[in-house]
């Protein structure tokens, strides 16, 4: 896995950054409309050579990767470039590769500076007429008829009527002017059609640094507008919408990196991807100016401010292609019917999502010993969920040391990397052990491996380590929910101990631990977050009820109760009242996306299945475009929740600072889990009603088990809040 640019990305990113800051601001921005075009930016664009740097360097080109030239619009769509870049980009790699003497003309012509090449982005057709991007302002205009690639020069200037804003929109009328044919070859309806998917790349590289700069925006606009007294960026209804923005912002820039991989690894996916990415970035940028507008209110709207610019060509830079549902349906069809597509050759990308090859070893040990143990007719390997744990295959894998295989040997672990425990743990979800009690006991050892003294960690870590104990987690309280800081349960100091007293909710896995990782308040009169103290507190005192709680999901919880429960203070985790240190480590520990990208991708195949057999109106309702949109959208928001999780890994791989990603990873996972579920469900009703283990059963059971994972691990509004605070910089919505 690696999400770092390499150096001669990120100095091409940073070289374009200067540039547009510089030639593209805000004043140039205005006085290039209502066209929106700027005659000193293009020859600027082509001193740099940036229409040729997709063109091969055999041709004079600068032959860069796909990669490089998506950093670039990133670069024009931050700063509202007004000038058809992606176009002319396109257009040239097409002439490139087409080649004969009149590409290489017009490819000579476009360096005098003053000439603007374009391209029709549909088939042309005798007399039906199309909005071109940039054609307003170019002096020639690739088309393609479906047979013959040509070249047409209108014989006047394109009518340029109002328009929403800043494409340059001509409406072109074929056949106007002279037409110089390039290529009526074998090979042409293949590269152009791979160069429609180039421009969707590219237009949506644009989107993202359009929809990035929009909200960074609106983030200091609300960190400086005060209202009722505080930043109403301290509001969480200004707060979240941006935080729920940012978020899609930054999956959609990521989904962007991973398609760009995919059609380099000849990925069965990439494809599909790319028209799933155009649909995605249209919606993310769509939403993210409409909530930045908002958070400015009526300034929002004044001309005089420059988010309306924005506003504005989020939708005015991607609509000459059409409705962008229709690019979910292409990509519906390519995805669940086959449909063909040519693709563009990309070049190297170096950016690779891929979980780090090594550990290939002690992985081949884990499927050994679950193969060796796991009995399908014996163990649950469908339900996510407590229930479905087993002791035997617990202890089996413990007396491997493959429980937690990065601990310490003297712990039961195997001292492993980093690589090979990821490796380790991936198996569990490829033979379907869910093992919960694994995970929470993981990351209870870490915090005592951390803040527990020494006689603590001998009395459980080895024990944990070889199987024969679990731990759970003792946060919630029956008045705190989210809110951990503001635990009630009394650590009250006595003698050499303490005394326990107060109720826990949501205890899961308690009938199953031995001990339990506590929130105390010891200083009831320092400021919340102050005033707590942690403990690993065995389960089998005195004092300790647990009673329990089962959920319509089909999982048990536990309400837990303490009456004068006695422990010692070698249970103690960290310093007395400094137990918000301790806690910050295990919540960082719980977050992230998981999982939840293959839940979503499981049900969506499986609707997919359902629909191949079902008929409507004599066809498979596979077929309908409303049922392609929907299970493609599924399919692609599981793709951003993986992409999403991956940035988690990634980031702490490459020791980049964390910005709330794994915060991030889990609102955007769970959220799209409950969205997609419920659909899913409306989808294949009415037989999905029927609950089941299998088939149509697991959209029954998904959308069921949805519900609550935007609640445990963390709530999506506390989630909201740290990504508000920490990817944008808002102030602190939370007492």
């Amino acid at each position: 896995m690696n999400l770092v640019l390499p150096n001669d990305s990120r100095q091409i990113l940073e070289m374009f950054e200067r540039f547009f800051d510089t030639e593209s601001s805000a004043p140039r921005v205005r006085a290039a409309e209502p066209i929106g075009f700027d005659p000193a930016l293009w020859r600027e664009l082509v001193s740099l050579e940036a229409p040729f740097m997709r063109l091969a360097a055999s041709a004079g080109g600068g032959g860069m990767g796909l990669f490089d030239a998506c950093l670039m619009m990133e670069q024009a769509g931050r700063r509202l470039a007004s000038a058809p870049l992606a176009e002319s980009v396109v257009a040239v790699r097409i002439l490139g590769e087409l080649g004969g003497d009149v590409a290489l003309r017009w490819i000579d012509r476009i360096r005098d500076g003053k000439t603007v090449l374009t391209m029709a982005l549909h088939p042309v057709q005798p007399g039906e007429a199309q909005f071109v991007p940039g054609g307003a302002v170019a002096q020639a205009i690739l088309t393609f008829d479906g047979k013959t690639v040509a070249i047409e020069t209108p014989a006047a200037a394109l009518p340029a009527p109002a328009t929403l804003g800043g494409a340059a929109i001509g409406v072109f009328h074929p056949a106007q002017g002279e037409r110089q044919v390039i290529s009526s070859s074998a090979d042409a309806g293949r590269i152009w059609s791979a160069g429609i998917e180039e421009w969707k790349l590219l237009t949506s590289a644009a989107l993202i640094g359009l929809a990035r700069e929009a909200l960074a925006m609106a983030a200091a606009y609300a960190r400086e507008r005060i209202a009722f007294g505080q930043p109403i960026g301290a509001n969480q209804g200004i707060a979240h919408p941006l935080a729920d923005d940012v978020i899609d912002a930054d999956g959609a820039a990521m989904l962007l990196w991973w398609t760009l991989r995919a059609i380099a690894d000849g990925h069965a996916d990439a494809a599909a991807t790319v028209p799933m990415l155009f649909w995605w970035t249209v919606r993310t940028a769509t939403r993210c100016v409409a909530h930045s507008l908002h958070t400015f209110g009526g300034y929002g709207l004044c001309n005089e401010y420059d988010l309306q610019l924005y506003h504005r060509r989020a939708k005015a830079w991607a609509l000459p292609l059409g409705d962008p549902r229709a690019e979910l349906i292409r990509g519906g069809r390519r995805l669940l019917l086959g449909e063909a597509a040519s693709l563009p050759d990309v070049g190297t990308v170096e950016i690779n999502f891929d979980p780090p090859a090594g550990g290939q070893e002690l992985a081949a040990e884990t499927r050994a010993v679950f193969k060796s143990i796991l009995d399908p007719a014996k163990h649950n390997l469908r339900d996510h969920n407590f229930e479905s744990h087993d002791w035997e295959v617990h202890r089996a894998l413990g007396k491997a040391g493959l429980l937690y295989p990065d601990w310490p040997v003297k712990w039961g672990g195997r001292g492993a990397d980093a690589d090979a425990t990821r490796a380790s743990l991936t198996v569990w979800q490829e033979v379907g052990y869910a093992g919960l009690p694994r995970s929470t006991t993981a990351m209870i050892g870490h915090i005592v491996q951390k803040f527990g003294r020494p006689e603590l960690q001998e009395e459980v870590l080895l024990r944990m380590g070889r199987g024969e104990i679990s731990a759970c987690l003792g946060y919630t309280e029956p008045s705190g929910g989210s809110d951990v800081f503001a635990a009630k349960t009394r650590a009250v100091r006595d003698g050499d101990g303490w005394v326990i007293n107060g109720q826990k909710m949501f205890t899961s896995g308690a009938e199953l631990a031995s001990y339990v990782i506590l929130i105390t308040r010891t200083d009831p009169d320092a400021p919340k977050h102050k005033g707590i103290t942690v403990f690993l507190v065995p389960l089998d005192r005195p004092g300790i009820e647990i009673r329990p709680v089962h959920t319509f999901m089909d999982e048990r919880t536990n309400a837990t109760f303490y009456q004068d429960v006695r422990i010692e203070d070698r249970y103690r985790l960290g310093e007395i009242n400094g137990g918000a240190k301790a806690l910050a480590a295990a919540l960082t520990m719980e977050q992230g996306g998981g999982y939840y990208h293959l839940l979503i991708r499981e049900m969506a195949d499986t609707v997919a299945e359902w629909a191949r057999g079902k008929k409507r109106n004599g066809r498979p309702l596979i077929e309908d475009p409303d049922v392609l949109a929907r299970l493609a959208r599924a399919c692609v928001e599981a793709r951003v929740s993986e992409v999403l999780s991956g940035r988690v890994l990634g980031t702490r791989l490459a020791g980049q600072t964390d910005l709330a990603f794994g915060p991030a990873s889990k609102v955007f996972s769970t959220e799209a889990f409950i969205t997609n579920s419920a659909d899913l469900l409306d989808l294949s009703a009415p037989e999905s009603l029927l609950r089941g283990k299998q088939g149509l059963g697991l959209v029954e059971k998904g959308y069921r088990h949805s519900t609550a994972t935007t609640i445990y691990g963390g709530t999506s509004e506390v989630l909201r809040s740290m990504v508000a605070e920490r990817r944008l910089g808002l102030p602190r919505s939370r007492a």
